[in-house]
C-alpha cells in the first residue's frame, strides 16, 4: 500500500511543487501549533515519548488541526516505521497485507489511518489482533465522535486524544510561517488579515491554501476585506448533518432555549440554517422543545411551533424561515416547565410495573345488558351531575393506590393549573371522608 504522502513527493519530482500546507508541515512535535496539551513540554504525547511507551491512539479533532502531522512526527520521534493509509481507499485484504509486512519488518510499525471512522465494523475488527499483539501501533484520525463512529472493542485497545480547533494565535503563527517561507508579507490590510483568520474557521490547512493563493498574486497594493472576499472562495461552515457537529449544534440550540436566552438560541439556529440544515428538522426540534421544556406553563407554545411548521410549508425558503425565527424567540421567552415530560416518564414506569391491572368496574364500558348485569359501570358518578362538576370518584385500578405523576410548576399557566388541582384535592378528600 503506497504511503499517503508519496503523491506529493511524486508531484514535486515531476516539477509540480506540493501545496504550501504540505511544504510547511512541522519538522518536530513541538512545532505543531494549537495543541500544547498534547505536544507541549507537559503534553500527553511528550510524556508518552519520554516514557518510551507509545500506545495505539485515536486522534479526534476538526479538520486541519494537525492530526496527520502528529502521526508522522510520532513515528519519527519513536524510531518507528511509518505506514499511512486512508480508510476510504483501503479494503480488509489490503489491511491484511499491511499487517503481514509489519510482522517481517525490521522495526516497529506505526500504522496511520486517516478518516478511520469510515471503516465498517468488519474492517475495524481486522485491527483487533494486530493491535493487541503489537504487530502495529495504530494511530487513527477522525473528525467524528469515536464513541459513535468506532467499535467498543477497538476503542478499548486505543487511547483517545482530542485535538482543539485552532484559535486565532495558532492560525496567526501559521500565517507567519507562510510569509517567512515566501519571503514577503501577505498582500492584505490589517482588517483583511483578521477576516482571513476568521474565514478559516479553525482549519489550518484551509488557511494555508488561502494564503498560498494570495501569495501567488504578487503586487504591492494590499487587499481590503471586500477585495479579498471577491478573490477567495467562501468557506462553508463546518456542519455534517450525520456527524457529531450536527448534534452539538442542535444541543446548543435546545439548551439555549431552555436557558431562556433568545439571542443565543437565535445564533445557533442561524448557524444551522447557514450551514444548510433542513428547516423541517429544526422545526421538529422546536415542536419537541415546546412539549418537553415549556409544556403547560404556556400551552400556546406547542400551537405556535406547529403553526411555524405550517407557515414554512406554505411559504418555503427563505420567506418561511422567519416563522422558524418567531417560534424560536417565542419558545426562548416562554415560561419553562418540564412537568409534562417528568409526568410522562413517571406514568410510563408505573404502567410497565403495573402489568395488566384492569380499570375499576365503575369506569368500564357497559354497552350490553349482560355487561350491565355483570356489574360493569355500576356506581359510576357522572361528574357533570355532581356539585362543581366534580365527583371525586376513584379512577385507579383495584389494588393500586392513587399516585402523583404530574406536579405543575409555579410558572405561567401551570400556576393556575396547580390552584385547580389543589382545589380538587380538597374536594376529593371531603367527598371520600
Amino acid at each position: 500500500m503506497a504511503d499517503l504522502f508519496e503523491a506529493a513527493a511524486s508531484g514535486a519530482s515531476a516539477g509540480q511543487a506540493p501545496p504550501l500546507a504540505e511544504r510547511l508541515r512541522p519538522a518536530r512535535l513541538a512545532e505543531v501549533v494549537g495543541q500544547p496539551h498534547l505536544v507541549g513540554p507537559e503534553g500527553a504525547l511528550t510524556r508518552m515519548l519520554g516514557a518510551g511507551a507509545l500506545p495505539s491512539l485515536i486522534l479526534w479533532g476538526p479538520p486541519g488541526t494537525g492530526k496527520t502531522s502528529i502521526a508522522r512526527l510520532l513515528a519519527e520521534a519513536a524510531g518507528m516505521r511509518f505506514v499511512g493509509i486512508s480508510a476510504v481507499m483501503t479494503s480488509v485484504a489490503e489491511l491484511k497485507a499491511i499487517f503481514a509486512a509489519a510482522r517481517v519488518a525490521g522495526s516497529p510499525t506505526l500504522l496511520f489511518v486517516d478518516e478511520i471512522h469510515r471503516f465498517n465494523r468488519a474492517q475495524q475488527d481486522a485491527f483487533l489482533a494486530p493491535v493487541e499483539d503489537g504487530t502495529v501501533t495504530l494511530v487513527g484520525a477522525t473528525t467524528e465522535n469515536p464513541s459513535f463512529a468506532l467499535t467498543a472493542a477497538l476503542l478499548s485497545r486505543a487511547r483517545v486524544l482530542v485535538l482543539n480547533r485552532l484559535d486565532a494565535a495558532a492560525l496567526e503563527a501559521l500565517l507567519a510561517r507562510a510569509e517567512a517561507a515566501a519571503g514577503r508579507p501577505l498582500p492584505l490590510t490589517e482588517s483583511a488579515r483578521v477576516a482571513l483568520l476568521a474565514s478559516a474557521d479553525g482549519d489550518g490547512r484551509f488557511l494555508l491554501a488561502q494564503a498560498e493563493t494570495l501569495l501567488a498574486l504578487g503586487g504591492d497594493t494590499p487587499l481590503d476585506p471586500t477585495a479579498m472576499a471577491a478573490l477567495l472562495q467562501r468557506r462553508v461552515p463546518v456542519h455534517d448533518r450525520d456527524g457529531d457537529g450536527h448534534y452539538d449544534l442542535i444541543s446548543a440550540l435546545h439548551k439555549s432555549l431552555r436557558a431562556s436566552d433568545p439571542d443565543a438560541a437565535l445564533y445557533w439556529l442561524m448557524r444551522m440554517l447557514e450551514a444548510g440544515e433542513d428547516p423541517l428538522y429544526l422545526l421538529r426540534r422546536l415542536v419537541r422543545f415546546a412539549s418537553e421544556d415549556v409544556g403547560l406553563a404556556d400551552p400556546q407554545a406547542l400551537t405556535l411551533a406547529l403553526a411555524a411548521k405550517d407557515a414554512f410549508d406554505f411559504l418555503g425558503s427563505p420567506e418561511g424561515e422567519l416563522a422558524i425565527v418567531e417560534a424560536c424567540l417565542y419558545l426562548a421567552t416562554a415560561p419553562k416547565s418540564n412537568a409534562a415530560y417528568a409526568a410522562e416518564k413517571a406514568a410510563r414506569q408505573a404502567a410497565r410495573a403495573g402489568g395488566s391491572l384492569p380499570p375499576p368496574r365503575h369506569l368500564v364500558n357497559a354497552p350490553t345488558r349482560l355487561m350491565r348485569e355483570l356489574g360493569h359501570g355500576a356506581g359510576y358518578a357522572y361528574d357533570h351531575d355532581a356539585p362543581d362538576a366534580f365527583s371525586g370518584q376513584d379512577c385507579w385500578p383495584e389494588g393500586m393506590a392513587p399516585q402523583t405523576f404530574y406536579t405543575p410548576s409555579p410558572r405561567g399557566a401551570e400556576a393556575r393549573i396547580a390552584e385547580r388541582l389543589a382545589h380538587w384535592a380538597k374536594l376529593r378528600a371531603a367527598r371520600r371522608a
